[in-house]
């Protein structure tokens, strides 16, 4: 069975360490509808990939902007109930 030859120092296990901070998302923008995307990705937001589109979305709001779309929906639709009830 193995075992550590050596006692492996604290300034090694660091600089062993050092790689396994995070790195910072970058982004790029579509180029039909100017969303900020992962690169190699499809855009979320339209299907689009390197110009072309590859993905039939039914709506073109995803997650938190058809939630924020859905909810100024609702309510538009009180206000609107509102009025005429007055």
């Amino acid at each position: 069975m193995g075992l550590p030859g050596h006692r492996r120092t604290s300034s090694h296990k660091r600089r062993r360490a050092s790689h396994f901070a995070l790195k910072p998302l970058i982004f790029t923008v579509c180029s039909h509808c100017k969303q900020s995307v992962l690169p190699h990705k499809v855009c979320v937001n339209c299907g689009y990939y390197r110009g072309r589109q590859v993905l039939k979305l039914k709506s073109r709001l995803v997650g938190r902007a058809r939630a924020r779309a859905a909810a100024v929906e609702a309510k538009n639709q009180e206000d609107k109930d509102n009025k005429e009830q007055e």
